[in-house]
């Protein structure tokens, strides 16, 4: 995958005077106005996102209110075609993904929207983020249910007609078929691996993001 050879160039961007960071500027949006309602009771929904490489998007998640379970994984494509190497070719149909579970009564699902819009990725970005390029890094909200898809258009067209971002929104919004966990040493990526050039360029300042403009939902660890 190109972020593994991005490394190399990372340390080197480290070791100079010159900001190289691939990480993309977070951006301060507007709460969604259609949302789901608020539950009375503590339990437990799912959502599953996609937009770039899945390290940073579970580690942002990961730090994020009401969230109770962050899995990286693979989404729109095959059971057969699920695996790391296969899908990193950019023609499986899959895109790396997170399947977030969360408590209703803790955070919405629209807010959990607002974090991936604002801090967790770019959503104007086709094909691809920072460093990362191909069909497997697109930015895609995989819905359960048709409430999920309802809130997650209206919060889409909410955005584009506040012309929040320079561009428009290009995330797709498609019907969760499947999603399957990818292999065990991507899981907490971010967690084992902080010092990791790519880590501390792309996926670090994403959390910090998230703690500084929209501290109500930010949760350490």
């Amino acid at each position: 995958m190109f972020r593994f050879i991005l490394r190399s160039f990372a340390i080197l961007c480290l070791g100079s005077t010159v900001a190289c960071s691939a990480s993309s500027a977070a951006v301060k949006i507007p709460s969604p106005a259609t949302d789901e309602p608020a539950a009375k009771s503590k339990g437990s929904a799912t959502v599953v996102l996609a937009g770039g490489c899945f390290w940073g998007i579970q580690a942002v998640f990961e730090h994020v209110k009401g969230v109770t379970g962050v899995t990286a994984g693979y989404s729109g494509g095959s059971a057969g075609t699920a695996e790391y190497e296969t899908v990193s070719t950019g023609r499986t149909g899959h895109a790396e993904s997170v399947k977030i579970v969360y408590d209703p009564s803790q955070v919405s699902y629209g807010q959990l929207l607002k974090v991936y819009f604002s801090v967790a990725h770019d959503p104007t970005e086709l094909n691809r983020q920072g460093p990362d390029s191909g069909t497997q890094y697109r930015s895609s909200i995989f819905y359960a249910n048709d409430e999920q898809k309802r809130i997650a258009l209206a919060y889409i067209d909410q955005l584009n007609q506040a012309k929040v971002f320079s561009q428009a929104i290009v995330t797709q919004v498609v019907a969760l078929k499947a999603f399957y966990p990818a292999e065990a040493y991507h899981q907490d990526y971010a967690v084992h691996h902080p010092n990791e050039p790519y880590i501390a360029m792309n996926d670090l300042p994403k959390v910090e993001h998230l703690r500084q403009m929209i501290p109500e939902l930010y949760v350490g660890k």
